[in-house]
This record gives C-alpha cells, structure tokens and sequence, in this order.
C-alpha cells in the first residue's frame, strides 16, 4: 500500500516560464509506492528501458556510444523486481539514435544474463538497423538482416521484439512484400514474438510502413500478416499514438495474440480495457513512472480500478508532454527522470541526446512529475534540478 500522504513540502526552487521570467515552485506532497511487487499481475507488463551513458569515457559522444554497464543493469533490475518486463534494446534505449546494432547486441547479451540469474521476463528487439537504408537493395536483403539479427539473439538465449525496418521501409512497394518479409522471418523463429508496429512519430524514415500511408489499409495488411501467423506472435505492440486504431486492432487480432499498448498518451484506459478486451502494455513511458505503474497494476490485479487510475491517472500529463512532438526526443525526458530520481548520478545520454529538449521543457516535466507523485526523493530531485539549471544560467 501506498505511504501516508506527507504534509505540503516546504521545498521549492525558481523554475523558467515561456514568458523569460522565473516562478517560485513549491513542490507539492510527497507519494511513494512500494519499491518490489509482492502479488501477480493480470496484465503482461514491459518496460521499455534506457541506457545509461559513460560520462567519464574518452569518446565523441555523437559518434561512439559508452555505455556504464553496471548502472544499466542496476536499472533492469530495479524494474524487475517491480514485476515488470524488460523489452530491450528498443527506441527507448536510443535504438537507430545513438545505440548502433553491436551495442544493442552486447546490451541484451548482458542483460538476458541479468535476467536469467532472477527469473525475470526480457524480450530484446531484433531489426535491420545494421543494414543501413542506403545499402538495401532488395526485399532478400532485408529478410537476411532480420535473419542475422534473430539468430544472434537467440544464441544468447533471448526472446524476439521484431522491430520495425527502415530498409524494409524504404524498399517495401505493397502488402505482398511485406508479407513476403514477415512470413519469411516468423517461420524461423524458435518462440512466439513481439511485433512492433512504430509510428512515424517516433522515427520518420518508417513512414508508410506495412506499405502504405492509408492507416487504414496499413492496418489491414499488418492484421491479415499477425493473424496468418498467430502460432509464431506472442502479441503485437502499437506505437502510433491513437487510441481507437489501437482499439480496433485489439478486436481483430487472433484470439492467441496479445495487444501491447504502445501509447504513451492513453496507456490507462486502453490498459484498463473495455467489455471487449484490454491491452497489455509495452511502453516507454513505465521506465520513467515504473514504481506507479507497477503499483496500479496491482491495484487493477486485486480488482481496485479505482485504485488504478488514481494512481496511474495522474502520470498521464506527464506522459503526454514527455512524448510531445517532436516525439522522438521523449528519450531525453526518459533519462531526466531517471537522473531526478537517483538511477543515475548524472544528465548525460549516449548520442549527446541530452540536448535534444529545452530547458522549459525539463522544468515543466519537473512540475509534472511532482504533481503526480513521481519524485522518489523530492529533496535529491530539488538538487538536481536547481543543478541543472545553473548549467543554464538560472540560480535556483
């Protein structure tokens, strides 16, 4: 259960509004949640997960990617033990934005090791990304990459997201070629897997996937693909930030295969779900908020929807602002919040992608997260922010 709610805090800090003044912010009272999960859930949860970047190392960070293993790790576990899954090296771990195919491979490599050791649910995602766009030729060309990447993740004895393909994208002209591509690489695999179906909202170069900008007919050829091969699909995640795509996907998908919400701005309601069914979830947004999400899980498991939402509900603003066009960028408020809430001793990101948000950005994600009770340690999270603002010139 829930701590008691603590009285008003009596911290506060200058934060930057859009008009170039600076306003005193009074955080507001504290609410934490348990730090393990203690009951099973009864819906399958995944955590897409960041990296956390070597600050220390001697490299560009715009061209080589140091990645601080041990804290890495420690963030799985952290995860884990909320009775979450890990889905790895995924966009969220700035999969095509600063993480390239053989850091992604030592990645799951060590975290399904990671995982093992505890019994703990990863799922690691397998694309083409080292098979660059420019370089693809032919529909074989893509079906070989993929082949690659699924082998060499499953020697390692790890389970398969298969990611969406820019080549893929690039060189797939109709439905026929990219069932062509999936039936192909499905019939191959050794267990059912996650297929992801991203948004160009999140990476532009996938515009028209499943071979065409009509969502509608899009659709049509991603669900007669899944449904052709529902033995090989655990589920499918959706990322393209509609509600009611996602709804009506749910409702005909094969009865075998689970949706996964990917949609960082109504994962409570589409989790929820309706008399027709619900989602289960796979987001980006549960590495930020991974304690309230894990908790109001809980809650909906021990029948509580109330409980639920008044927990979850809260982040959605969060969500929403975090993932805010240019969507892309969401990583950097990701790996915000992990350094606000102590997972990492500092703002540095593979890719230098820490730049990629402005500076009111972070402090209305700052706002944000405290009102939903998000700051594990408001007063470690107060020192942060007023640290990172004098980087900026602003004397908290």
């Amino acid at each position: 259960m829930n701590k008691p709610v603590l009285p008003m805090s009596s911290l506060s800090l200058k934060l930057p509004l859009a008009d170039g003044g600076l306003e005193d912010y009074r955080l507001a009272a504290s609410r934490s949640f348990p730090a393990k999960l203690d009951r099973t859930l009864n819906r399958v949860a995944f955590s897409a997960v960041h990296v956390v970047a070597d600050p220390r190392a001697d490299v560009d960070p715009w061209l080589v990617a140091a990645v601080d293993w041990d804290k890495t790790i420690a963030f799985r576990e952290h995860v884990w033990d909320l009775g979450l899954g890990v889905a790895e090296a995924m966009d969220t771990a700035q999969r095509g934005m600063g993480l390239d195919w053989t850091t992604s491979l030592e990645l799951i490599t060590r975290s399904v090791r990671a995982a093992k050791a505890r019994n703990a649910l990863v799922f690691s995602g397998a694309g083409t990304d080292h098979l660059a766009a420019e370089d693809a030729r032919t529909i074989d060309d893509v079906i070989r990459a993929y082949e690659e990447q699924i082998a060499a993740i499953e020697k390692v004895g790890g389970r398969i997201i298969l990611m969406a393909s820019r080549a893929l994208a690039k060189l797939g002209r109709n439905a026929n070629d990219y069932a062509r591509v999936y039936d192909r690489v499905l019939s191959q695999v050794r267990e059912p897997v996650i297929i992801h179906w991203l948004g160009d909202m999140f990476d532009p170069q996938l515009a028209g996937y499943w071979g065409s900008a009509d969502l509608d007919r899009a659709m049509d050829t991603a669900v007669a693909i899944i449904n052709a091969n529902a033995a090989k699909v655990d589920g499918v995640k959706v990322s393209l930030l509609d509600k009611q795509r996602e709804i009506d996907m749910r409702r005909r998908l094969d009865k075998g295969v689970k949706m996964y919400t990917g949609d960082d701005f109504s994962y409570a309601e589409l989790i929820a779900g309706d008399s027709q069914g619900f989602s289960h979830a796979l987001l980006g947004i549960f590495d930020a908020i991974a304690p309230a999400a894990s908790y109001a899980l809980s809650r909906l498991a021990a029948g509580d929807e109330a409980g639920f939402h008044d927990v979850l509900g809260p982040t959605v603003p969060l969500s929403r602002h975090i993932f805010k066009a240019p969507t892309r960028f969401y990583k950097t408020g990701v790996v915000f919040m992990a350094h606000l809430n102590g997972h990492q001793d500092h703002f540095t990101m593979v890719g230098g992608q820490e730049s990629a948000r402005s500076t009111l950005h972070l402090a209305e994600l700052f706002r944000l997260a405290d009102k939903a009770g998000l700051l594990a340690n408001p007063e470690l999270a107060t020192r942060r922010m007023k640290a990172v603002l004098a980087t900026r010139g602003i004397d908290g």
